[in-house]
């Protein structure tokens, strides 16, 4: 249940805020954000030891940054099936989705962030159909039922934590001070303001339906839950890049860039 919330303020020193909330099987192997890419070398980005890729990618001279999450729909046939990880990757590099340079088939549903200082864009690939559209001002929450949930399934037990997420968390965020998250600003606490104690889950234990950054133990032994939470500043001379790895102790923030 990847959850992205943006705020996209044109009039702002730094017009493009995002909160960006990976949730994964615990046990998935990544490293922390770096230059993990030697093709790719202006990207900065978590790296998913698994299949290569990433779930949010930044390049801090463009500006720009893109991250993926999950989507709901028709899932590609498991041989040749690529792994949506490579997807930010391209969107941070070159600053556009090229669908005719993709083979979207091979591909499971994904919801797709690009942002730059100027322009916000979200491409929606359901399995069959590609949407793309722009997000103007104002704040946006992304889960994986799709824009503010739009998606929504009645009666399914994720869509109700991801309805109750929403509903606990969005007006928080919308009602606190916005930040203006400088690459001079000393610390994170400086930078975020308002905002850090809300990404860092708002005291919300990890059980609870509404928590953005939920703890589940599953049937089979597996824990699913979150694992990083990544805060970005989009200003028009660069971009402020702050991390957390999430843990037992909860959020523990580094400066990235």
């Amino acid at each position: 249940m990847c959850t992205a919330i943006l705020s996209v303020d044109p009039a702002s020193p730094v017009p493009v805020l995002l909160v960006g909330v990976r949730d994964e099987f615990v046990e998935r192997p990544w490293a922390p954000p770096g230059r993990h890419w030697p093709d790719r070398p202006g990207l900065i980005g978590g790296l998913d030891l698994r299949a290569g890729g990433t779930w949010l990618a930044a390049d801090t001279d463009a500006p720009r940054v893109s991250t993926v999450l999950n989507a709901r729909g028709v899932m590609a046939p498991e041989d040749g099936r690529l792994s949506r990880g490579e997807l930010p990757l391209r969107v941070a590099a070159e600053g556009k989705l090229a669908p005719e340079d993709l083979e979207l088939p091979r591909y499971d549903p994904f919801l797709l962030i690009g942002a730059e200082p100027d322009r916000v864009r979200l491409w929606h690939w359901n399995g069959v159909d590609l949407d793309e559209r722009d997000l103007g001002p104002g704040l946006h929450m992304v889960l994986n039922s799709g824009l503010e949930g739009e998606g929504r399934r009645a009666g399914a037990i994720e869509d109700a934590h991801m309805e109750a997420r929403k509903a606990h968390f969005r007006p928080l965020f919308a009602e606190a001070r916005r930040p203006v998250p400088r690459a001079d600003d000393s610390g994170v606490e400086e930078a975020w303001g308002e905002w850090l104690p809300l990404a860092a889950g708002g005291g919300l234990a990890r059980t609870d339906q509404a928590s953005l950054l939920p703890m589940v133990n599953l049937d089979d032994g597996r824990v699913w839950g979150t694992t990083s939470v990544s805060l970005i500043g989009l200003a028009r001379d660069g971009v402020r890049y702050d991390f957390a790895a999430v843990g037992a102790a909860g959020a523990e923030w580094t400066r990235v860039a």
